[in-house]
């Protein structure tokens, strides 16, 4: 009886050992970006990588410094200025607006901001102001197409959503993207307020080629008023494991019905914005839905105030891929080295073969 219970720990060992073996022979992502994090040129790599595929991490790394002037290690907890990654979370607000018979993606805006003087507040819908085709340059100008031909990168024009959803609500844009936080599990996300505690929030930093130096919030000089109109469009606070709840939930129909869903992630308006002009994608409602090259997948970059950031993900893999950084170099040819490097490492990987 001994032997027979030790021939089977020993058979089990073997067994374990062997899928080790055969996992390495068959990762061939991590490595890669292992290696690609130590190097110097263009840039350095500071921040954290999250991957993970059928809801198990593949990867996860954190490389550099939270603070680098206490030479603090950086963490997959710590928290990230997520910049433009929040409009996605403005677009679902929205649409379970939407979804409540509160908001019509296909009526002009002034039936909401009825204030606004603005003639083209007559032509622009809520669907041109989540799909970048409003052509809206600034509240106070004129626009720079005419509504639903064209794409253009609109600031102000997620930050007109954000009224909006205050408007037909009665609440805060603050509260409600909280609450949905608090709800979906992500107890590390939250809106950024000026003069108020942010916890966890990591320093940003900006890079030259002669010095890495802490970005200072208050040197923005940013209004009360200006900055309640930015959080929509990138003013929100996450961790890359927050992040990752998000893309399981929205992807897997746990926050929006399926109808708004298919809205969300359908578009014919093309994407020329710097991560994604080389692919063939369209933009949606605060994402960017690549069709092809080599298999579809969904995602959006974000960048300022000390951070660069890309996330997406591969619905026909259940693949999710996050980049954090927390050092941002003004070139505008090098921002994105390091996220759009890992996106070709990961989407010529074996998790996606």
């Amino acid at each position: 009886m001994k032997s027979l219970c030790k021939f089977l720990i020993i058979l089990c060992l073997l067994r374990v050992e062997g899928n080790a073996v055969y996992a390495q022979q068959n990762d061939d992502y991590s490595a890669k970006i292992d290696s690609l994090m130590l190097t110097t040129s263009p840039r350095i790599f500071n921040g954290v990588v999250l991957i993970t595929q059928n809801g198990t991490t593949k990867y996860a790394k954190a490389h550099g410094y939270s603070n680098f002037e206490t030479k603090t290690p950086i963490s997959l907890k710590d928290n990230f200025r997520i910049q433009s990654n929040s409009k996605q979370i403005t677009a679902v607000l929205i649409l379970q607006e939407v979804e409540k018979g509160k908001i019509d993606l296909h009526s002009p805006i002034r039936k909401y901001l009825p204030d606004l003087k603005q003639a083209w507040t007559d032509t622009v819908t809520v669907h041109h102001l989540l799909n970048m085709s409003s052509g809206v340059m600034g509240v106070d100008t004129t626009l720079r197409f005419k509504p639903g031909t064209n794409f253009y990168y609109s600031n102000p024009g997620y930050g007109l959503l954000g009224r909006i959803l205050e408007k037909v609500t009665g609440e805060t844009l603050i509260n409600k993207a909280n609450k949905l936080f608090r709800k979906l599990g992500m107890k590390n996300s939250y809106c950024y307020e000026i003069g108020k505690a942010n916890p966890g929030l990591i320093n940003g930093y900006s890079v030259s080629d002669t010095a890495i130096t802490v970005l200072d919030f208050k040197s923005l000089n940013m209004t009360q008023e200006a900055w309640k109109d930015f959080i929509p469009t990138g003013g929100m606070i996450s961790t890359a494991k927050d992040l990752n709840i998000w893309d399981g939930k929205l992807h897997k129909g746990k926050i929006l019905k399926a109808a708004s869903y298919q809205a969300m992630m359908t578009s014919d308006i093309k994407d020329n914005m710097e991560v994604f002009s080389s692919e063939t994608a369209s933009y949606g409602y605060g994402v960017d839905v690549n069709e092809k090259k080599p298999i579809r997948y969904i995602g959006h970059a974000g960048r300022g105030i000390g951070f660069v950031s890309l996330k997406f993900y591969v619905p026909e893999k259940d693949l999710d891929v996050i980049i954090w950084e927390n050092l941002y170099n003004p070139n505008a040819k090098i921002i994105y080295h390091f996220e759009k490097v890992i996106r070709e490492i990961v989407l010529n990987s074996v998790l996606v073969r």
